[in-house]
């Protein structure tokens, strides 16, 4: 819908000519408002409307051509601003009746953008594994522990089960102690309970919350600790309170963790990066997809509104319609 500067409306070209010359908008700004108005003068000649006569029903009505079209919320959010902009600018622009005789004026009682708000932005859903692509990555883990259990590998292993089994995020796992302590010199954030097969974590606001660890995850965990306690006796790694631990035995960081899961995933095969978050991801999303329990997975999750949690829904629905497309025979195209 784009049009030639010599096409638009006298105030159009009157209005950008000010953007540019006064206000010494951008030039890339500049294009932006000259395209959006030039889409309002398009949208008024097709519903045979004067500029000047506009209305707040034109305007809702063109924002939901725009939206119809596919545009984004936020290219609507423009549009309408850049439309507000020039409105505003023709109000003013009769306010000040000493203008030269016999230019042309828009007589506009009122702002017609005013009110009317772009539809809200979708919450973009945060990316989760199959679970195809969640046990391979685990299995993956599982298999290298296997063929070489050495501190890092068999150390991955357990922080990889551990994170799809109990849905923790990056900082509450590596909060975790061997065994709970409180003594001056240090108080455990997280710590676990070995027999109950249960992890407790601090969580986002300072509260604390106890998850359930899967029997297998608790498997890894074993191994882990054996091969942990192993280094610090002989003298590989020092003594700390921290569950897992680099080789000097240090509490680990973030970004080793966050390096060794992509790699891990590369090796797994899978086509997509992967992050210590995505787990978490795929943890409430494939826990939901099972049990249906909303307010479980809230509570496991740690999320203090439902709200947070509900998001995965969507995740829920999106592999249910997959599922249906896959295995529904009247999903699947008609061949021509």
């Amino acid at each position: 819908m784009s049009q030639a500067l010599t096409d638009l409306h006298p105030l159009v070209q009157e209005y950008l000519h000010e953007l540019h010359v006064l206000r010494q908008l951008s030039p890339h700004t500049l294009k932006a408002y000259r395209m959006d108005l030039s889409e309002l003068q398009a949208f008024a000649s097709e519903d045979s409307v004067e500029l000047l006569r506009v209305t707040n029903a034109h305007v809702r009505r063109w924002a939901g051509r725009l939206h119809s079209k596919g545009k984004s919320s936020r290219t609507i959010a423009r549009a309408l601003s850049a439309w507000r902009g020039w409105y505003d600018w023709l109000t003013e622009k009769d306010a000040r009746r000493d203008a030269q005789a016999g230019r042309a004026t828009a007589n506009l009682v009122a702002n017609p953008v005013d009110d009317v708000k772009a539809p809200k932005r979708l919450k973009s859903l945060p990316k989760a594994l199959s679970v195809e692509q969640a046990l391979s990555l685990v299995n993956q883990a599982v298999k290298e522990a296997e063929a070489k259990p050495d501190l890092e590998t068999v150390r991955d292993a357990a922080i990889i089960d551990l994170l799809y089994s109990s849905g923790l995020r990056l900082s509450e796992l590596l909060g975790i102690d061997v065994m709970q302590s409180k003594d001056r010199q240090h108080e455990s954030a997280g710590w676990l309970d070995w027999d109950a097969a249960e992890v407790t974590v601090l969580g986002k606001g300072g509260k604390r919350r106890s998850v359930p660890v899967g029997a297998p995850a608790m498997q890894s965990l074993r191994v882990w600790r054996d091969v942990r306690e192993e280094a610090t006796l002989s003298g590989q790694s020092q003594l700390s309170a921290a569950l897992f631990i680099s080789a000097t035995g240090a509490r680990l960081s973030p970004r080793t963790v966050q390096a060794r899961l992509r790699t891990l995933a590369m090796r797994a095969g899978l086509p997509t990066h992967v992050h210590p978050h995505m787990m978490r991801h795929s943890f409430a999303s494939h826990v939901l997809q099972s049990s249906q329990d909303l307010r479980a997975v809230q509570e496991m999750l740690g999320h203090a509104s439902i709200a947070s949690t509900q998001i995965y829904t969507s995740l829920d629905f999106q592999h249910l319609a997959q599922a249906y497309d896959k295995a529904h025979p009247r999903a699947k195209a008609v061949k021509g």
